[in-house]
């Protein structure tokens, strides 16, 4: 058992299973955030069908792949750029505009400011507020939108938090920064667990919008974090040309290339992960909700954030009490305007989620201190 806090990201499986004396493959993470279905059934068959595709080179501008994503998406194949995973296109939308100064929307991932310090610029936070439950205060935050943001990062839904902009705040918020000269960065990596979620995404804006990118990955929904597959968005061709001008060639291997066409087909695969994750995000949510020890706040992607109101419980006593019960759930002490007050975890399969409701909202804590 480790002896003292170390904050530990939904990948981090290796070094917790280290940590604490538990096999890797004992553990069920909550923390990940991936889709509990697992590897489309499409991808799997297709990825045995084509494993000689790694033998030649892929299309060096991926145009099969392109369309494949132009259809699921609903956009032009041509506002598109495929990368290796969202961490490397988040790394060339920034180097792309090169900002001197980005306000980041927080609590949120911490890779944006990573990215920008990187290349040489400074961060400057709005804060999401617990009082509006870490729903964005759009009418506040363009009141703080100070000249000078040259770059706007926001997650949506946010992780953390899985709080949602909709469309029509998101065309306010647009424009808004539009008439200032800021470019937004939407990152949407969650975007695809939200319930009819063709209503809320950003990317029919992207024709008017020549300010904004929305960037997409594959690891959660699709459950591929090993395949490495993002794309972004964006109507904006000549930034678009400059994205791919600093892009390495042959970004992607052949069997993301090939992967593409298959599981953004598998249209009885996401049906199915919607009927699931909306299932269990409504169930979780009102048993969480029915525990005064606990403050969730309403989800719209396949996590949830929750406040703990008990003063004598904290983050890492939780988390503790989760992995010495083999799963893994995040404390998010260590986000940007959060504190050992909050925890968040994803939504499995129904067994799996009621394990963890079991081992979390049971009346006796103590025993399980830090």
């Amino acid at each position: 058992m480790v002896n003292q806090k170390v904050s530990f990201h939904g990948s981090d499986i290796e070094k917790i299973a280290e940590a604490y004396g538990i096999k890797k493959e004992e553990i069920t993470n909550f923390s990940a955030n991936v889709n509990p279905l697992g590897i489309s059934p499409m991808l799997r068959k297709a990825l045995a069908e084509h494993v000689d595709a790694i033998r030649t080179y892929p299309d060096r501008d991926y145009t099969g792949l392109r369309e494949a994503i132009a259809g699921y998406a609903g956009t032009d194949c041509q506002n598109i750029v495929v990368g290796n995973g969202a961490t490397e296109l988040i790394s060339l939308l920034i180097r792309t505009v090169n900002p001197k100064k980005t306000l980041i929307i927080a609590p949120t991932y911490s890779e944006y400011e990573r990215e920008i310090a990187l290349n040489g610029g400074s961060c400057q936070y709005y804060a999401l507020r617990e009082t509006e439950k870490f729903v964005l205060d759009l009418g506040d935050f363009l009141g703080q939108l100070h000249p000078g943001v040259e770059l706007l990062i926001l997650c949506n839904p946010n992780n953390p938090t899985s709080s949602l902009v909709g469309r029509q705040e998101m065309e306010e918020l647009l424009e808004a920064c539009r008439k200032q000269g800021v470019f937004v960065l939407v990152d949407e990596t969650y975007m695809e667990f939200v319930s009819h979620y063709e209503r809320v995404t950003a990317v029919p804006l992207v024709e008017r919008f020549e300010n904004m990118a929305v960037l997409r990955g594959t690891s959660k929904f699709f459950a591929v974090p090993g395949l490495r597959l993002g794309y972004a968005i964006t109507g904006n061709r000549r930034f678009l040309e400059s994205i791919r001008r600093q892009q390495n060639p042959w970004s992607l291997h052949s069997l993301a290339a090939v992967a593409g066409g298959a599981m953004f087909g598998d249209e009885e695969y996401i049906a199915m992960t919607h009927e699931v994750i909306a299932r269990e995000r409504e169930r979780m949510y009102v048993r969480f909700a029915e525990d005064t020890r606990f403050q969730p706040y309403v989800p719209t992607a396949n996590f949830m954030l929750l406040r703990i109101r008990k003063k004598d419980i904290s983050s890492e006593m939780l988390f503790e009490r989760a992995i010495r019960e083999k799963m893994m759930i995040r404390d998010c002490s260590d986000f940007l305007f959060l504190d050992k007050e909050y925890i968040r975890f994803c939504f499995l399969n129904p067994e799996q989620n009621d394990r963890l409701a079991e081992c979390l909202l049971s009346p006796d804590m103590e025993p399980f201190r830090a």
